[in-house]
C-alpha cells in the first residue's frame, strides 16, 4: 500500500512532462531535470547528466529511457513501469485522437501556424537543456576538449551535409576518454582514479 503514492507521483509527473512537451526527447530533458532534480529531488544533477548520456546511447527514445531510469531508481521495476507509462501515454492518446478524427490535421491553417511557433520553442528548449548541461559540467581539460571537438565536428557535419552519425561521434568521444583514462592509469600505476 505504501508504494501507491510514489508510483502515482512518478506516473503523474512524467505524464505532465509527456503531455506538455512538444519536440521529442531532447526538448523534454530540461523539463525532466527541473521535475526530477530541482522539484522532487529524486536524482542528483550528476545522475541526470549520466542518464542523458546513457539514454542517448541506448536504443529507444531519450525521454522514455530517462523516465525508465528515474522510475527504476525510485521504486525498482514498478517505478520504471509507472514513469515509462506516464511519459508515453499522453503522446499515444493525442496521436491516436488526431489520426482518428482529423485526417488533414496539419492542413487547418491555425494549427499549421501554431506548429510553426512550436518549432521555434522546441529549438529553444533543446538549446536550454544543452546550456544547462554545459554550465553544470565539470570543467576539466579533457571534458572541455571533447566538448569543443564534438561541437566543431557536428557543425562541420551539418554545414557540409556529411553522412556521419551522431552515435559514431559519441562512441568516438567515449573511446578517446577511455584511452586517456587507460594511459593515465598505466603511467601512474593506479587502477581506481578517474580521468
Amino acid at each position: 500500500m505504501s508504494q501507491i503514492p510514489i508510483l502515482l507521483d512518478l506516473f503523474l509527473t512524467f505524464a505532465k512532462i509527456g503531455l506538455f512537451t512538444f519536440g521529442g526527447g531532447y526538448a523534454m530533458i530540461s523539463l525532466i531535470e527541473h521535475a526530477c532534480v530541482e522539484q522532487k529531488r529524486w536524482i542528483t544533477h550528476d545522475d541526470m547528466m549520466n542518464i542523458t548520456v546513457l539514454a542517448e546511447s541506448t536504443p529507444g527514445p531519450i525521454a522514455v529511457n530517462c523516465a525508465t531510469f528515474v522510475g527504476c531508481r525510485r521504486k525498482g521495476v514498478l517505478g520504471a513501469l509507472a514513469a515509462t507509462l506516464g511519459v508515453i501515454l499522453p503522446s499515444f492518446v493525442i496521436l491516436y485522437a488526431i489520426s482518428v478524427f482529423l485526417d488533414s490535421f496539419l492542413e487547418i491553417a491555425w494549427i499549421a501556424s501554431a506548429f510553426r511557433g512550436i518549432r521555434i520553442a522546441v529549438g529553444l528548449l533543446i538549446l536550454d537543456a544543452a546550456a544547462n548541461m554545459i554550465r553544470k559540467m565539470k570543467k576539466e581539460p579533457l571534458s572541455c576538449a571533447i566538448l569543443l571537438c564534438a561541437f566543431a565536428a557536428m557543425l562541420c557535419i551539418n554545414v557540409f551535409s556529411l553522412k556521419f552519425s551522431s552515435i559514431s561521434l559519441m562512441l568516438l568521444a567515449g573511446a578517446v576518454s577511455l584511452a586517456v583514462f587507460s594511459i593515465r592509469n598505466a603511467s601512474s600505476g593506479k587502477g581506481g582514479e578517474k580521468p
